[in-house]
């Protein structure tokens, strides 16, 4: 498991990017990867990519993130594989998110 975080140039884009497992074990790291920056971020990518799995605790990390960013941002989830979007339209998360599969 690893996450990746950088700032867009303009400062306004955190992109996230997660590989492998996103489970209970990568808390403290996705939380740092969205804490860290500053309150001119107005959205969010997470890039699923390489995600490879997603539990319970990732959908809740992931409503964590919302409620961090505010009611104004945005937040994709971008290049999602079948299994996970499958994940994502099961709890719903497809309503709440901005959600693409992978190309």
């Amino acid at each position: 498991m690893s996450i990746i975080s950088h700032l867009s140039a303009s400062g306004d884009v955190t992109n996230i990017g997660i590989q492998g497992r996103f489970d209970f074990g990568s808390h403290q790291d996705f939380r740092e990867s969205y804490d860290k920056v500053n309150s001119q971020v107005k959205e969010y990518h997470v890039d699923m990519a390489k995600t490879t799995y997603l539990d319970s605790s990732a959908l809740g990390m992931l409503l964590l993130l919302r409620d961090h960013a505010g009611s104004d941002a945005v937040i994709k989830i971008m290049n999602c594989n079948e299994e996970v979007n499958r994940i994502f339209e099961i709890s719903n998360f497809d309503q709440m998110f901005d959600i693409s599969t992978a190309k």
